[in-house]
C-alpha cells in the first residue's frame, strides 16, 4: 500500500514555510491506518501543469493507491488544483468534496469557498483536502470510512483502520 501526500504550495514548494500540512496527514494516518502502508511525501507549487503532471506521474508510473493533496482549492488566483484533477481523473467522486464542505461548514462559514473533489485514475484514489491542518484532520476523520472499501473496489491495495479512531465501512459479503 502506497500513500503519497502532495502539498500544492507555491511557498512550501521554494522553502518558505514548513509543511504543516503535509505532516498533519502524515500524523493522521499514523494515528489511524493499522495496516502497513508506505507514505511518501511531496510538495510541488500551485498550477494546473504542475498539479496534472505530478498527478499523472504518481497515478501512472509510481502507482500509488492513494493520493491525498492538500492545498490549491480555494478560490484565489493560483489554487487550481480542481482543474488539475478534471484533466487527471477518469471518474469523479464528488461526494467527497460534498462531504468535506458540509462538515467543514459546521466550523467556518469560508467553507463554501472551497472547491475540493476526490476521483479514480486506474487503481489510484485522488482526495483533495484542504490546506490548513485542522481542516485536514477533520475532513479526514469524515471521509475516511469510505476510503477503505473504495480502494478494494478500484483494485488498489487493501487498508485497514483502528475502528476506535475511524470505523472503516465495507458491505458485508
Amino acid at each position: 500500500m502506497l500513500i503519497v501526500a502532495l502539498t500544492i504550495s507555491d511557498r512550501a514548494s521554494r522553502g518558505e514555510y514548513e509543511d504543516q500540512s503535509g505532516a498533519m496527514i502524515e500524523t493522521w494516518l499514523a494515528e489511524t491506518v493499522t495496516s502497513p502502508y508506505a507514505l511518501n511525501r511531496v510538495i510541488i507549487p500551485d498550477g494546473v501543469a504542475s498539479v496534472r503532471d505530478t498527478l499523472t506521474e504518481l497515478c501512472d508510473n509510481v502507482r500509488a493507491d492513494l493520493i491525498l493533496t492538500t492545498g490549491g482549492t480555494g478560490p484565489a488566483p493560483r489554487d487550481e488544483t480542481p482543474e488539475a484533477m478534471q484533466a487527471v481523473m477518469e471518474k469523479e467522486l464528488p461526494g467527497f468534496g460534498e462531504l468535506m464542505r458540509r462538515i467543514s461548514l459546521e466550523q467556518a462559514p469560508t467553507a463554501i469557498l472551497s472547491r475540493q473533489t476526490a476521483g479514480v485514475r486506474g487503481k489510484s484514489l485522488i482526495v483533495n483536502l484542504p490546506g490548513r491542518p485542522a481542516s485536514i484532520r477533520l475532513c479526514l476523520d469524515a471521509v475516511f470510512p469510505a476510503i477503505p472499501y473504495c480502494l478494494d473496489l478500484i483494485g488498489a491495495g487493501r487498508i485497514e483502520t483502528d475502528p476506535a479512531r475511524v470505523k472503516a465501512h465495507r458491505p458485508p459479503g
